[in-house]
């Protein structure tokens, strides 16, 4: 196995055409060579542009549409290696298909009802001395806001006045001291001044390494891989759907959206996908609905001896594990990468962070709009005077794509040297990305919102056609449909999510 101590993995060169930092242009190809994959694939994408999709200064169509077609070509690679098909199956990227997966929480409805996206407290404020932006969705993130700011209640009023005394930078200070959430406004200069903005930019958009460790268990033929699933690629067929990575057993270790959108895009590519959760920190029930299609969902205490055997049984059976807490949060649970490929050999890990694994901010917690407004996206999307915010939480679902990709590389990687695979991506690296993009393209970082695009596409047409119902032990879904496209693979989930950890913990 590699060297996986305090330093940066093992780089191999995938991931890193042009050399760490370089600016990478927010394409298809750019991303795909960020995942180390053959070129000679990507005439194999075609895409449906969609005027008016994701509108923004920033190239955020651009990047979603990146983001699900390297996913796509890469479960499709997957698929026709698993299928011995000749060639790979085509892939189509409709902007309006991504656009809507992009904001599925918005289209979602629990027996009519629409969810709560941002609590009222996760907002911007005004300061002494510009602005901050403070997450407070989870209960604890709340309390520690609070606490932070010296408030037995909280109500937007008093937090208000609370903060507009204060310096935005002591305020991030005191919050973060706390346990809290809370980050000021900075313009991308003064983030590009930042050391932690060094470091993100000092890595590639997709870090991977190899270990030196072989396969413990060689991924199986699976019934969604047999005849049938390959006269699937054929239109005409009529046989099941082609499964990637059906009989792939993922343990989802992740939270929020970024995470769980990487996780749910497995599950519908065939994975059998198991989400473990502490039983104290339960995710919030609407987030868990609109990401746990197609997933299992089961809670264990690690701290507990019991608890500790049947995720060290669940781990003996896996594929993948996909992490998305902060950097070391899990290694007193032996769950680092080297302590996990130590017992589990040929593993695919894949990790998943707000502000990567280096610098002085790789230990804090952070979400997509967090970060946002540190890179100076919420100023080039607003003003310093009044921050605006991108179109979609793009950062969360364009590196949660981009995760998938990784992983479905991994194992066609995996599956031809036999070695495992780790992984590394963070929102702060995307952001990096998305601006660089804007730069290179000469559109500068101040320009006025585009109809994302250059003219020659159709009308973007809204979330018609592009959105589902059915029941579910959570109640009647309406939901976006996924935007993964490629030919003879699935158009929907086989399952739809159930209630937070009511699952056992066993691979189905």
């Amino acid at each position: 196995m590699t060297d996986m101590g305090a330093g940066r993995y093992a780089d191999k060169g995938a991931g890193v055409s042009g050399g760490r930092g370089a600016g990478r242009d927010v394409t298809l190809a750019s991303a795909w060579a960020a995942l180390g994959g053959e070129p000679r694939l990507l005439p194999r994408v075609s895409t449906v542009v969609r005027e008016g999709a994701l509108p923004a200064r920033l190239p955020v169509r651009e990047l979603a549409r990146a983001c699900v077609g390297v996913c796509a070509l890469a479960a499709a690679e997957l698929g026709a290696r698993r299928a011995g098909l000749t060639e790979v199956p085509r892939v189509r990227v409709d902007d309006g298909a991504v656009a809507t997966a992009f904001v599925s929480e918005r289209h979602l409805l629990i027996d009519g009802r629409a969810p709560v996206a941002f609590a009222p407290l996760s907002r911007f404020w005004r300061t002494a001395d510009g602005w901050v932006r403070t997450h407070a969705n989870y209960p604890h993130h709340r309390d520690r806001l609070l606490s932070a700011l010296g408030l037995p209640e909280g109500n937007a009023a008093a937090v208000g006045a609370a903060l507009a005394e204060r310096s935005s930078l002591e305020i991030e200070e005191t919050v973060y001291a706390a346990g809290g959430l809370a980050v000021a406004l900075r313009t991308p200069e003064q983030w590009a001044a930042h050391d932690q903005a060094a470091a993100v930019t000092a890595g590639p958009l997709v870090e991977h390494d190899r270990t030196d460790t072989a396969h413990a268990r060689v991924t199986p033929p699976s019934e969604a891989l047999d005849a049938a699933a390959v006269a699937a690629v054929s239109a005409s067929s009529g046989g099941a759907p082609l499964s990637p990575a059906a009989g792939v057993r993922v343990l989802d270790l992740t939270r929020v959206i970024a995470g769980p959108v990487a996780t749910r895009t497995l599950a519908l590519l065939g994975a059998d996908v198991l989400r473990v959760d502490p039983p104290g920190t339960p995710e919030l029930p609407d987030q868990h609905i609109d990401t746990g299609f197609g997933k299992r969902s089961t809670a264990l205490d690690l701290t507990r001896a019991v608890d500790r055997r049947d995720f060290e049984e669940l781990l003996a059976g896996a594929d993948v594990v996909v992490t998305g807490y902060r950097p070391g949060a899990l290694d007193r649970f032996g769950l680092s990468p080297q302590a996990l490929l130590a017992r589990r050999p040929g593993l695919v890990v894949a990790q998943l962070s707000a502000w990567g694994p280096y610098g002085p901010w790789a230990g804090r917690r952070g979400f997509d709009s967090l970060v946002q407004v540190a890179t100076g996206i919420a100023v080039v999307e607003g003003s310093a005077e009044r921050p605006g915010a991108l179109p979609a939480q793009a950062l969360d679902h364009g590196t949660g794509y981009l995760l998938a990709a990784a992983v479905l590389r991994s194992l066609t990687e995996g599956a031809a040297d036999g070695h495992g695979r780790v992984v590394t991506l963070s929102l702060a690296r995307t952001a990096a990305w998305l601006l660089e993009g804007a730069e290179r393209r000469g559109e500068g970082l101040r320009g006025e919102a585009r109809r994302a695009g250059g003219g020659g596409g159709e009308a973007f047409d809204g979330a018609e056609g592009r959105l589902a119902e059915r029941d579910s032990p959570v109640g009647r879904l309406r939901y976006a449909l996924p935007p993964v496209s490629f030919e003879g693979g699935p158009g929907d989930w086989a399952r739809p999510p159930g209630p937070w950890g009511a699952d056992e913990a066993r691979w189905g």
